[in-house]
């Protein structure tokens, strides 16, 4: 039994070897068929998928702002790889060392030592892979590559030092997020949104082709002459103003931080052309951060319910219908709640009889409601068939992709009610993107004509322009001029009387409506609003015109007048601060001053001649020899005069007209406890000139403020508008030119400066 088992056991073993040998000779038969039968076949098979056709991307167009400012472009980086079998021994040899203490110097991410065993073990090895090898993942710019291109081996160029730079484009925005949104993005998937994505056609150019060697280290280009080139895309100029767009994305950020808002946005448009100036998109990502993660000035999440600013579309066509309507009509708006067309319309405040301009001055609901539903209330279609007139139902076909459509009813929708008119000429149950809004607002303010607004002015292939956009009109006449009259004596009555009167300015006139629509959440509204202000200016002569939306502020202020007219404020003023024609109204305010001498009352003769003769302002003397002096007006040359200041041993000495520093010189080195009142020149001093001198004594100093009526017997040449640095001279902003012009700054509150004790003041000298 024993001994059938062990014989067994034998077998299978035996067995189990011979398969193993006769499995291990197969494999060295095929191994050996595959080398030398199949050789040249594979050879050649690995040979032909090494070398491929791989596209060589083109250079991605540049995003201009109007001015040509580069709001995006295309950088080249480039990855620095090394071909060691072109290299000839004697120049390797030669370059070496140097070479390995560059890159070690410049990467920093190895000893030389190292750099020089990779060159060597690269140059030295016969495995064809090492055709390629990458010397840093890391990308270095423009500048760089020329740099390293003159370094040793390497100077020998692209055949004989067997540098290769891989060119990578980065995209680079040199205003950082300005505008982030606006510009937009593509990625790999070809999805973006933005001008990037919405022109990406025309900026992307044309790729070309070239062969590339598959090696480990990464793709090395060959250049067989088969090549072809890319082709660059296309530069894209917009009407954005960089300054402008600085200034409303600012004045948003602000606002949206300190109201905790959930989003907001600005657009800035000339009136004229519809060119958008500015247009700022703010988020919030997290608690106090804000970034332009959407755009909600054009697309669907900041297409909302408009609220009162939508009123001014209700009463245009209030108008267009009964054109014998006028603003001095009146209706009554009760005691801020009544029941008007199926449903409840409520005011903040109740009004009573008011008149139909301050309807809209006062934004009331109820005066709206009252109006639209006495005129239409039998024939609702055509309040809806002037919303469509007014194209306030269509798209505007805007130059950017994403373009929310507009949702305005009418009574053949099968979501029309009984309340639904009374509840739409108010600004519910209809939804705009605030550039819709933005656009019936702007044709107020160009005359009726309705013009579509545009952000893209021109397509250039370098210096040649390629496609050039003019404005386009999309409504000739969007209501009669009569029609218009009224509208705008509203929409000026809201800035100059009504809810948004807290940004009237003297320096120009607005024109705009305030919104504060309720948010609808859950099936029903809810106390979390949409503000917005939208409006044009100057009034009289427009020539911007702006929509600011704040979405669901927390703080304190909650209606548009309080949230979002500011931001328009802000907005509108430091774009009227760079249009010089806007100045005009300001300057004609302003006390005119036609003197050419400056602005000089007393001081030290030698300073004050020195300080004339470097401004080039004539002046002569009437106190040869004497060191101080008053100054007065020769009135046949125009020139300086300086007349004598006695200053006598233990008198008191006259320092009216002279700066508080002339002043403090004069009377504290003579022993005097001096007190000053106010800022600026010595207006009167309350021990008189001339009088015996104690030391000790004290002497109070008002101070005259700069540019306030003069008082003192001095000539008074004019006021200035800020202090030179020429203090101690006693000449403050001296200027030959002409002025036209006085200061905007008012004077610094008053402030008490003391000295107890007397003291010894060093004079200090002038400087020209």
């Amino acid at each position: 039994m024993k001994g059938s088992v062990k014989k067994s056991i034998v077998t299978r073993v035996r067995l189990a070897f011979l398969g193993v040998c006769l499995f291990s000779c197969a494999i060295v038969w095929k191994v050996s068929r595959i080398q030398f039968k199949e050789g040249e076949k594979w050879r050649a098979l690995e040979q032909e998928r090494r070398i491929v056709y791989q596209p060589v991307f083109a250079t991605r167009g540049t995003i201009l702002s109007d001015n040509g400012s580069i709001m995006a472009t295309s950088l080249p980086f480039y990855r620095v790889a090394w071909d060691p079998t072109v290299v000839e021994e004697k120049v390797f040899t030669h370059g070496v060392d140097s070479l390995s203490l560059l890159l070690s110097r410049f990467f920093g991410d190895r000893s030389p030592q190292e750099y020089r065993r990779r060159l060597v073990n690269a140059k030295r090895s016969k495995d064809p892979a090492v055709r390629y090898l990458r010397l840093n993942s890391r990308q270095i710019n423009f500048q760089e590559k020329k740099q390293i291109a003159q370094w040793p081996i390497f100077r020998a160029g692209k055949n004989k030092g067997g540098v290769i730079f891989e060119k990578v484009d980065k995209r680079f925005r040199p205003f950082g997020g300005l505008a982030q949104r606006t510009i937009g993005f593509v990625n790999e998937d070809k999805n973006g949104a933005g001008l990037e994505f919405t022109y990406n056609r025309d900026l992307a150019g044309k790729d070309g082709e070239a062969l590339f060697e598959r090696l480990p280290g990464g793709n090395k280009p060959l250049y067989d002459g088969s090549e072809v080139k890319p082709l660059p895309g296309y530069d894209i100029k917009t009407t954005l103003d960089i300054n402008l767009q600085d200034v409303a994305e600012n004045a948003l950020y602000k606002s949206l931080v300190a109201n905790n808002a959930q989003y907001g946005c600005v657009i800035l448009m000339e009136v004229q052309t519809g060119e958008i100036k500015a247009i700022a998109n703010l988020g919030k990502v997290a608690e106090g951060v804000y970034r332009e993660d959407y755009n909600y000035a054009i697309a669907d999440q900041g297409r909302t319910e408009p609220g009162s600013t939508f009123k001014l579309a209700s009463m245009m066509a209030l108008f267009e219908e009964n054109p014998d309507i006028e603003l001095d009509d009146t209706v009554n708006t009760g005691n801020g709640r009544m029941y008007i067309g199926g449903a409840v319309k409520t005011d903040t405040h109740g009004y009573g009889r008011l008149s139909v301009k301050q309807v809209i001055e006062n934004s009331s609901n109820i005066g709206v409601a009252v109006l639209i539903d006495r005129e239409f209330n039998k024939k609702p279609e055509r309040y809806a068939e002037y919303l469509k007139k007014f194209g306030l139902d269509k798209p505007l076909g805007f130059q950017m992709s994403g373009e929310a459509r507009p949702y305005v009813k009418d009574p053949t929708d099968r979501s029309w009610s009984r309340t639904s008119l009374s509840t739409m000429c108010i600004g519910y149950e209809l939804k705009l993107a605030p550039l819709q809004t933005l656009a019936f607002y702007n044709s107020i303010a160009n005359n009726g004509v309705k013009v579509q607004p545009m952000i893209v002015k021109e397509i250039k292939q370098d210096d040649k322009v390629l496609e050039h956009y003019e404005p386009r009109v999309l409504i000739p006449k969007i209501c009669s001029d009569e029609t218009l009259t009224k509208l705008r004596s509203m929409l000026e009555g809201v800035v100059l009387e009504g809810t948004a009167r807290a940004i009237r300015t003297p320096d120009f006139t607005i024109a705009g409506k305030t919104g504060t629509a309720w948010k609808f959440k859950n099936g029903q509204y809810t106390k979390t609003y949409s503000t917005s202000f939208c409006g044009y200016f100057p009034a009289d002569k427009p020539k911007y015109s702006c929509i600011v939306v704040v979405d669901s502020p927390k703080g304190g202020n909650w209606s548009g007048a309080q949230v979002s007219a500011p931001i328009f404020r802000e907005v509108a003023d430091k774009a009227m601060a760079r249009d010089a024609a806007s100045q005009r109204p300001l300057l004609a305010r302003a006390p005119v001053n036609k003197s050419q001498v400056p602005f000089v009352k007393a001081g030290m003769q030698d300073e004050l001649t020195l300080v004339c003769q470097k401004l080039g302002v004539s002046n002569h003397s009437k106190a040869e020899g004497e060191e101080w002096v008053h100054t007065a007006v020769d009135s046949g040359t125009q020139a300086l005069a300086w007349q004598v200041n006695p200053v006598r041993r233990n008198r008191v000495p006259d320092v009216t007209g002279m700066t508080l520093r002339d002043a403090l010189f004069l009377l504290e080195n003579r022993g005097l406890r001096v007190k000053a009142i106010g800022t600026g020149r010595v207006r009167r001093q309350s021990l008189a000139a001339g009088m015996p001198l104690q030391r000790g004594a004290g002497v109070v100093l008002e101070l005259q403020p700069i540019g306030a009526p003069p008082t003192i017997a001095t000539p008074v040449l004019g006021p200035a508008p800020r202090p030179a640095t020429l203090v101690g001279a006693g000449l403050l902003n001296a200027t030959p030119a002409e002025t036209d012009s006085a200061p905007k700054t008012k004077p610094a509150s008053p402030k008490q400066v003391t000295q107890q004790t007397p003291r010894t003041v060093q004079k200090p000298k002038a400087k020209a």
